[in-house]
């Protein structure tokens, strides 16, 4: 862990905070000595509840890299990442995350994420969001059909 980008992660939370972007969250994405993107939270400006700084950072590396994986790479984040975030990172594949704020300090200025942490120990039936399924079937020939497809762009 290197402090100095978390310490940037902080700037960018308030800077983005002071500007106006969004909730005051920041975040870096590291690949050795070498930042490769940088981002904040952008929810209320972009109209986008996805648009939270990890997500902001992990898109743009991505994009740098040309590529969906950002393995061999770090992120560094201003608070402990919600659920969304943590599952991006995971499927970012990032080797490292280091984070300074907690998700109980999120909590304590109204973004509490604990909800949402306790909801994804649920089944779907027992969630808050009424969630049903069906065409099951066919959904399962599409998802064989992946299997047949070239490997090249699995994940």
């Amino acid at each position: 862990m290197q402090q100095k980008y978390l310490e940037r992660a902080l700037e960018l939370a308030q800077q983005g905070m002071e500007r106006g972007l969004g909730g005051p969250f920041g975040a870096v994405v590291v690949r050795g000595e070498q930042v490769l993107a940088e981002g904040c939270n952008q929810v209320t400006t972009a109209l986008d509840p996805s648009a939270h700084a990890e997500i902001v950072a992990i898109r743009a590396a991505c994009q740098k890299l040309g590529s969906f994986t950002l393995a061999g790479c770090e992120i560094y984040s201003s608070c402990e990442p919600c659920p969304m975030c943590l599952s991006a990172i995971y499927w970012a594949r990032l080797d490292g995350l280091y984070f300074a704020a907690s998700r109980k300090d999120a909590a304590a200025i109204g973004f509490d994420d604990e909800f949402l942490y306790l909801e994804l120990q649920k089944t779907a039936a027992e969630r808050r969001l009424r969630a049903e399924q069906a065409l099951q079937e066919q959904a399962a020939t599409i998802m064989q059909r992946w299997l047949q497809m070239p490997a090249g762009r699995r994940y």
